[in-house]
C-alpha cells in the first residue's frame, strides 16, 4: 500500500471537485422537487416514496458540502 499524501494544491483541487459535484447533486434534487407530483396516483405514490429517499440524500449531501466548504476555508 502506498502513502498518497496530497499537496495543499492537490487537496484543494480535490475538495473543489467534490464541492461542485455535491452542489450539482443538490440542484438536481431541488429541480426534481420543483417539478411537482404526477396526476397518476400510482406514479404519485412512487414519487412520494422517492421524495423521502431524496430528502435523506439531500441532507447528507448538504452536511458533506458544509464540511468541504469549512475545509476549503481553512486552506485559504
Amino acid at each position: 500500500m502506498t502513502n498518497t499524501t496530497l499537496t495543499p494544491v492537490q487537496e484543494k483541487a480535490k475538495l473543489i471537485q467534490q464541492r461542485d459535484a455535491l452542489r450539482a447533486r443538490l440542484q438536481k434534487i431541488e429541480s426534481d422537487y420543483r417539478q411537482g407530483l404526477d396526476a397518476d396516483s400510482e406514479e404519485r405514490a412512487q414519487q412520494l416514496e422517492n421524495a423521502e429517499v431524496q430528502a435523506g440524500i439531500a441532507k447528507a449531501a448538504a452536511e458533506e458540502l458544509a464540511r468541504i466548504e469549512r475545509k476549503l476555508a481553512e486552506l485559504e
